[in-house]
């Protein structure tokens, strides 16, 4: 089945709505995607009324997932989740303390912007910038200090603003990578770490959080050279893990003008071994 196992829509930081991606992945020749915004789940079921309302469900699988942001040792460490029971009342605390976590860091930064900067911007510039419930983060605000004036573009207001060293940055309180990857593994979901090669201690918390019910490692990622997929598929079999991949979409290639949806050559092989993981995981 070729399939797209990280996408993000406008409920967190991608840029088409979840019925944009659905006719996106169709038009392409995706079987299978799983929807992965940041903190929430809320793309899936409009995806999947949108796709039952256009009579395709025939063309296309949708599966439920999530990114969980998570720290580390100062290090951005991404979960990602799929088939996990997201009425799981420890699921649902997890969202509700990274959503928590993402509007307090969002105002503490607006607050030393306007003291600090004499940029003014205000939260509803930012929260309209995302679906109804989504998820805000970086981006929403570097977008925001752009329009605002603040810079002349968005990649500016990340190197002045949104980085660990200026004076208006607020670090995330976000729950850690373990628990992230027990509260997923506990909902009967599978717990996989996202694009390893951005944290260089990657193999020794790939150990550590085995021991919590990390399950995968995201081998196949846009930004993984041939050699990457190689090294972490590779540390994949010699652990017992499966090896999941995607584009991790958030918008079209500008450059270009390509959608990169799909353009990640994930082997059709990668969603039967994670379908067989989540029986393995109901069976256990």
């Amino acid at each position: 089945m070729k399939s797209d196992l990280h996408i993000h829509t406008l409920y967190s930081d991608g840029v088409f709505s979840p019925e944009k991606i659905v006719d996106t992945a169709i038009d392409v020749g995706l079987q299978v995607i799983a929807l992965t915004d940041h903190d929430n789940v809320l793309s899936y079921p409009v995806a999947k009324d949108y796709l039952k309302k256009t009579s395709r469900e025939d063309k296309l699988q949708i599966i439920q997932g999530i990114e969980v942001n998570t720290l580390y040792k100062n290090y951005e460490v991404h979960i990602l989740g799929y088939f996990m029971d997201v009425n799981n009342s420890d699921f649902q605390n997890m969202l509700k303390v990274q959503q928590q976590a993402r509007v307090k860091q969002t105002k503490e930064i607006i607050s030393l912007l306007a003291k600090k900067e004499g940029i003014k911007i205000k939260f509803e510039d930012i929260k309209k910038q995302v679906a109804e419930g989504g998820s805000i983060g970086r981006p929403h605000i570097a977008k925001a200090i752009t329009n605002a004036g603040g810079t002349t573009s968005v990649i500016e207001a990340y190197s002045k603003y949104i980085h660990d060293d200026s004076p208006v940055y607020v670090q995330r309180k976000t729950v850690s990578p373990q628990d992230a990857v027990e509260i997923i593994y506990d909902a009967g979901g599978v717990p996989v770490i996202a694009h390893p090669h951005d944290i260089d201690i990657a193999e020794e918390l790939i150990k550590e959080l085995m021991q919590y019910g990390l399950r995968g490692i995201e081998a196949y990622h846009r930004k993984h050279s041939p050699a990457c997929v190689e090294y972490f598929s590779s540390m994949a079999e010699e652990l017992g893990l499966i090896v999941t991949g995607g584009s991790d979409f958030h918008a079209p290639n500008i450059m270009n003008g390509q959608i990169i949806l799909g353009k990640n050559f994930v082997p059709e092989w990668v969603y039967e071994k994670l379908v067989e993981e989540k029986k393995r995981i109901d069976m256990a």
